[in-house]
């Protein structure tokens, strides 16, 4: 029987104390992977997660870095390497928080913020981790994109333009490191639902539930399940992907 078996391996997921990266870490966690868990601002999430997945029988630490800033990410991989040893897979997730609105009236701070976290987060991983990654022969960088950045819906201007810009990066890094056996891929969440939607009782919309050909809105063990795949043996041949998570709701075309 074909297995997500990553024994062996270990994972860091940034942003992995919000709503989508919680799922994630207990994901990789379950296929066997040793976690190290990224966070911003809320350490007393991480620590409980962290807690969680030791409970669980696998090794977990907790890592504060801006994702913003390489010299952060350069010592957040030093510390990682030093208490779980080589990183195997590399999930990045986190990105900043604003307020959408118009082209005309969002602010140039907001554009700013989504290039730093979709873009050079992503650059900043890649300095950090390939290296090494290089030198085994082998790994796995998924960053974490949008159903967004196919649609190109009002409003989403700032978010789209770091997502696409992230996309950019992630082409061109599986081209320059796919002969070391590095893949390197991206995963596009639909509209999830989360632990906040099941405590507040809004999972469902209609109206957005009616453009998904399967009908419904995707979960956060959805997206945490095609994270743990491309981790995986199973995928080690796709590289270059942007996969929609999204019920058919996005459809890249040929």
């Amino acid at each position: 029987m074909l297995t997500m078996n990553l024994t062996g391996r270990t994972a860091l997921v940034t942003g992995a104390t919000g709503e989508l990266g919680r799922v994630m870490v207990r994901t990789l966690a379950a296929c066997g992977a040793d976690v190290a868990i990224h966070y911003n601002s809320n350490e007393t999430r991480a620590q409980e997660l962290a807690d969680e997945i030791r409970a669980a029988g696998r090794r977990a630490v907790i890592v504060q870095a801006d994702i913003t800033k390489l010299d952060s990410i350069m010592a957040m991989r030093d510390q990682v390497t030093a208490e779980l040893g080589h990183v195997h897979i590399v999930v990045a997730n986190a990105v900043i928080q604003y307020q959408w609105t118009s082209v005309l009236e969002q602010s140039e701070d907001d554009y700013r913020s989504q290039f730093e976290s979709c873009v050079l987060q992503s650059v900043h991983l890649a300095k950090a981790f390939v290296p090494a990654m290089i030198e085994k022969g082998e790994g796995r960088m998924i960053g974490i994109n949008t159903e967004c950045a196919m649609q190109n819906f009002p409003n989403q201007s700032a978010y789209v333009a770091g997502k696409r810009g992230m996309d950019g990066v992630y082409r061109i890094l599986a081209k320059e490191v796919g002969k070391h056996q590095i893949t390197v891929n991206q995963i596009a969440p639909g509209w999830t639902i989360s632990e906040r939607d099941r405590a507040n009782g809004t999972e469902r919309n209609a109206d957005y539930e009616r453009s998904v050909p399967l009908g419904r809105r995707g979960t956060d063990q959805d997206i945490a399940n095609a994270v743990a795949y491309l981790a995986s043996d199973l995928a080690g041949f796709i590289t270059g992907a942007y996969i929609p998570v999204s019920g058919g709701n996005v459809m890249p075309t040929i």
